[in-house]
């Protein structure tokens, strides 16, 4: 890997704000449609949120693999998409289903048990995201990665299968809208104008370093 990537790499470790992103993405950047155009709601907005976590879990599985056959491996790689994690997923995503999801459920008196389960794994996979930033490549970091992913997938899908469409069912329309809204509030605040757009630019980019961007390469 050449000095400039990984110049940009450990940018992303240290939280710097990434410009330009959107040319990996041959120049269109995603966007969550807003005023003037199709309503987003809260529920399709925590889905493609779980793409984007999706992402990440592929380039935790690829460097696990490389660690584990013993192949190079960019350390920047791997803390830059833990960095990404913690942000985006960890002090954003995830904290708009315990504030907003997870206490209207409860009280409701509905998914109760699997909302407990999804409080207890959203906990552990910060524990595990410490690992991550914390262990040099070796088994141990090969274990977490894996283990972090073999939760987190079961746990985005249930949550789109089970629990946003049961929270969606407790919600009139004017206040599904407003809790959009507020979500595109709490979005912008924590990470900026740029927001979601601008991680899938982080990841977009960590893709490109690990080798793995071409959508095509992974056609049976």
């Amino acid at each position: 890997m050449d000095e400039q990537r990984r110049e940009f790499l450990l940018a992303i470790t240290s939280g710097a704000t990434l410009i330009g992103c959107g040319a990996v993405l041959a120049g269109r950047e995603p966007e969550r449609p807003r005023a003037g155009r199709a309503e987003v709601t809260p529920g399709e907005d925590l889905m493609q949120e779980h793409g984007l976590l999706e992402r990440i879990l592929l380039i935790y599985g690829e460097a696990a693999a490389r660690i584990e056959r013993r192949a190079e491996i960019d350390r920047a790689v791997v803390t830059g998409a833990a960095e990404t994690v913690r942000r985006f997923v960890e002090q954003y995503h995830e904290q708009l289903e315990e504030r907003h999801l997870f206490p209207r459920l409860e009280a409701a008196g509905v998914e109760r048990e699997l909302v407990a389960v999804l409080r207890r794994q959203h906990q552990r996979g910060r524990d595990l995201t410490a690992e991550i930033l914390r262990l040099e490549p070796g088994p141990k970091l090969a274990d977490a990665l894996r283990r972090f992913g073999r939760m987190y997938r079961p746990h985005a899908a249930r949550e789109d299968t089970v629990l946003f469409p049961a929270f969606r069912r407790l919600l009139d329309g004017a206040a599904y809208r407003e809790l959009g809204e507020r979500f595109e509030e709490e979005e912008h605040a924590l990470l900026g104008a740029r927001g979601f757009a601008g991680a899938v630019g982080e990841v977009a980019q960590l893709e490109e370093a690990l080798g793995i961007a071409d959508l095509a390469a992974f056609t049976p």
